[in-house]
């Protein structure tokens, strides 16, 4: 049976490093067995249709970008989430988050081989500017756009635990929701 997934690639095309075109991605997909491969912006978001399971299929994308793309960082993770995965972090979302894009910066910090519990202690929100909540797979961060330069959320970047992360702005991830779902219509 074919599903639609998203893959989420960690650690490509961010600040000039691990530059991956699109049109390479799509074919790298294309060479290991995924159809209506599509991008997302350039970092790092596809849309697949694919017969295997998810964790077949992250596997198989983290080992095949480092040898098919000059890769400098072994921070190359990939996770591989179902529409039904992608609509839960989306329908479970704190109340009103993501819903004043200006006033807040929104992003969704996807886990992979962690869980909130464990990724929540990384994070140190300064109060009045970032507010945190844990979900199921996803840490939703919140940081008041006039004071973005206080926020802390930055520093979640040196500990351990971003190793098991990939951040989305929440436009990104519902957008990605979008595609799923017409992808799945058509």
């Amino acid at each position: 049976m074919t599903n639609t997934y998203v893959g989420l690639m960690r650690g490509i095309n961010v600040g000039g490093k691990n530059k991956v075109p699109m049109t390479g991605l799509r074919n790298c997909l294309e060479e290991l067995g995924c159809s209506h491969v599509s991008t997302y912006i350039a970092s790092g978001n596809v849309i697949v249709e694919s017969d295997k399971r998810p964790d077949e299929l992250q596997a198989q994308i983290e080992a095949a970008l480092p040898e098919r793309f000059k890769l400098d960082s072994e921070l190359i993770r990939v996770l591989v989430l179902t529409r039904k995965q992608l609509q839960a972090i989306i329908d479970n979302k704190p109340t009103g988050f993501g819903e004043q894009p200006e006033k807040y910066h929104s992003d969704a910090i996807f886990l992979m081989d962690i869980d909130s519990a464990q990724a929540m202690h990384g994070f140190n929100p300064r109060e009045g500017v970032d507010k945190v909540w844990p979900g199921d797979g996803v840490i939703y961060s919140q940081r008041l756009s006039a004071q973005r330069t206080k926020s802390r959320l930055g520093k979640i970047v040196g500990t351990p635990a971003y190793k098991s992360m990939t951040i989305r702005n929440w436009n990104t991830t519902t957008k990605l929701l979008e595609i799923l779902r017409k992808m799945d219509s058509d």
